[in-house]
């Protein structure tokens, strides 16, 4: 291991890994570190550390000024998919494995209503379904996971009926 990968590790340890593990990943590790770029490998539910992602780098740059980049590192893809239920049968698992461990804690859910043409219709559930973040959790956290796995993929359409949430996790009064 080299001395910045031996440094990130232990700044992982002291500050971060706690935080990301309270998000839903299993752990945070060093897959490489070269040239002040570091790459990150999240164990769990990568979905629970991409949101952060700045901020983790943030807090290494700090703790590690050799550090110049952060970057994570995605698990390893299997075969693309071929066809639209191909497409939907890695959508559910991405979601299942890496999304919906992370917004349990908002009581919410995300499960895949559909594929056609390469979108895929999801559908928010619990606390997802009208809570006033939902657009941010799609646009920020849940479509460019889904597009980093499934390359595939051409876009995201969310299909719930937000108006019809009787338990937001952010109601929209709290805007």
């Amino acid at each position: 291991m080299s001395d910045l990968a031996a440094e990130v590790t232990a700044a992982l340890g002291r500050s971060i890994l706690p935080s990301v593990i309270a998000r839903g990943a299993v752990g945070l590790r060093v897959v490489a570190a070269e040239d002040g770029v570091v790459t990150l490998a999240a164990d769990g539910s990568p979905g629970a550390v991409l949101p952060v992602l700045g901020r983790i780098e943030a807090q290494l740059r700090a703790a590690v000024p050799a550090v110049t980049a952060v970057r994570l590192a995605a698990p390893a893809a299997d075969a693309a998919p071929e066809t639209a239920a191909d497409l939907a049968e890695a959508a559910r698992a991405v979601l299942d494995t890496e999304i919906n461990p992370a917004i349990a804690a908002h009581r919410g859910r995300v499960t895949v209503a559909g594929v056609a043409g390469g979108w895929i219709r999801v559908r928010l559930e619990g606390g997802c379904q009208g809570c006033s973040l939902a657009e941010v959790t799609l646009r920020q956290g849940i479509e460019p996971l889904l597009r980093s796995r499934l390359p595939q993929m051409t876009g995201l359409t969310d299909v719930t009926e937000h108006e019809a949430g009787t338990e937001p996790f952010f109601s929209p009064a709290k805007r």
